[in-house]
C-alpha cells in the first residue's frame, strides 16, 4: 500500500466535495490502485488543520460538515489560526507529498512554488496561479509535477485531449469552445425567446452565477481557460493579450448586483435582436473562446445551428480540436462545464496520475 500525503489548500464547494469523495473512495483506491491518501493538512482562509500521520476519516467528514455550515476551519475543534499556507507546506511536507490548491486566491501562489521547488507534487483546480505572468506559467510547469485538468471544464478532460494530441506530434491549428457553464444556460435561454436580463436573473437566483454575476458576464473566466489553452500549446501570451466582448457595457460595471440585475433590461432588445439575423442565416449566437493564429478571441459570436457548438444545450462545455489529423472535421468533447463534484471528480483523478507517474 503505498500512503500518499496530501496538503489540501480550500474548503469551499469543491474543496469539501473532493473530501467526500476521497472518503468514499477508499476501498476503491486500495484495490485498484495499491493507494492511500492520507490528508495530513487542510486550510481556508484563516485556518489550518494538521495532523502529520494523517486526518481520520471521521475527522474529515466533520470538517466537512461543519464547512458546509459555514464553521471556519480554526472554529472547529480540530483546526487553529493562521493564513500562512508556505508555513504549513514547509512545517508538514515530506516526499511525496502533493499540494491540492482547491481556492480562487492568487495568495496561494509562494507555497504552490515552495512545493514544487521540494520535489513535491502540485494539483490546481485554481485557474489563478496559470494566468499570471507567462513567467511564473513556466516556472509551475517546468517540473512536470504539476496537473490542471480541472482548470478548463472542470471534469471533462479537455487539458487531456489536448497534451495528448501535442504528444503524438499533431498539429493543433485551431481550437473554439464554449467553457462557461453559466453562459452557456443564458444562450439557451436566449435562444429559447427568453428576454436575456429575465434569465440572468433567474440564474443569479438559481445560483448558477457567482454572488456578483458580472465575475461571470465580464468573460474574464473564459479568456482565463483560453489562456491556459494556449499556453498549454506554448505560446507565449499574457492575460492583457486574450481579447475580451463582455456580455454588458461599462456603464453596469459599477453600482450594487440589484443595480446591474435592473440595468440588464436595456440589453435585452439588442441580444433578441442579434440571435433573430442569427437565425436568419442558419445561425444560433453562443459565448466561444477562439484560440487560432497566435490569437485568442473570447466574446459573443454566431455559430451555425447544425455544428456542435450550435447543438450545445445547458450548462455543457464544449471544445472542438481543428488539426493536422482532425479535418476536415475536428476531434470534439463535450461534457459537464461545472459543478463541484464534477469539478472534484477531477481534481482526484489528477492526484491519482501524478502519483502513478512519479513512482
Amino acid at each position: 500500500m503505498r500512503v500518499v500525503p496530501l496538503i489540501i489548500l480550500g474548503i469551499g464547494g469543491v474543496g469539501r466535495a473532493l473530501l467526500r469523495q476521497m472518503v468514499a473512495c477508499r476501498s476503491w483506491h486500495r484495490a485498484r490502485f495499491g493507494l492511500h491518501l492520507s490528508v495530513i493538512a487542510l486550510a481556508d482562509s484563516q485556518g489550518a488543520a494538521v495532523e502529520p500521520k494523517g486526518l481520520s476519516d471521521e475527522a474529515l467528514q466533520a470538517i466537512e460538515q461543519l464547512k458546509a455550515q459555514s464553521v471556519p476551519l480554526a472554529e472547529t475543534p480540530y483546526g487553529y489560526h493562521t493564513s500562512d499556507a508556505c508555513a504549513m507546506v514547509d512545517g508538514v511536507g515530506r516526499d511525496g507529498t502533493i499540494v491540492v490548491d482547491c481556492t480562487a486566491a492568487e495568495t496561494v501562489i509562494p507555497a504552490l512554488e515552495m512545493a514544487l521547488e521540494r520535489g513535491y507534487g502540485v494539483v490546481l483546480a485554481n485557474k489563478k496561479p496559470l494566468t499570471g505572468p507567462i513567467t511564473l506559467f513556466r516556472r509551475l510547469t517546468a517540473s512536470g509535477r504539476l496537473r490542471y485538468e480541472t482548470t478548463v471544464g472542470a471534469g471533462t478532460p479537455i487539458i487531456a485531449a489536448l497534451e495528448g494530441l501535442l504528444r503524438g506530434g499533431d498539429e493543433v491549428r485551431r481550437i473554439v469552445g464554449a467553457f462557461s457553464g453559466t453562459l452557456g444556460f443564458l444562450m439557451t435561454q436566449l435562444e429559447e425567446g427568453h428576454p436575456f436580463s429575465t434569465s440572468v436573473r433567474r440564474a443569479y437566483e438559481m445560483k448558477y452565477t457567482e454572488p456578483d454575476p458580472r465575475d461571470d458576464l465580464s468573460g474574464l473566466d473564459v479568456a482565463r481557460k483560453a489562456l491556459i489553452l494556449a499556453r498549454t500549446l506554448g505560446w507565449e501570451l499574457e492575460l492583457a493579450d486574450v481579447a475580451v466582448e463582455p456580455l454588458f457595457p461599462p456603464s453596469l460595471a459599477s453600482g450594487t448586483v440589484e443595480d446591474f440585475l435592473t440595468g440588464l433590461s436595456t440589453l435585452d432588445a439588442d441580444l433578441a435582436y442579434r440571435m433573430q439575423m442569427a437565425r436568419q442565416t442558419g445561425q444560433v449566437l453562443r459565448y466561444t473562446a477562439e484560440i487560432a493564429d497566435g490569437h485568442c478571441v473570447v466574446g459573443l459570436h454566431a455559430v451555425s445551428k447544425d455544428s456542435p457548438l450550435g447543438r450545445l444545450r445547458g450548462s455543457d462545455n464544449l471544445a472542438e480540436f481543428h488539426t493536422r489529423w482532425y479535418t476536415p472535421a475536428p476531434l470534439v468533447l463535450q461534457g459537464r462545464g461545472a459543478g463541484v463534484e464534477a469539478t472534484a471528480a477531477g481534481v482526484l483523478s489528477d492526484i491519482v496520475a501524478l502519483v502513478q507517474c512519479t513512482k
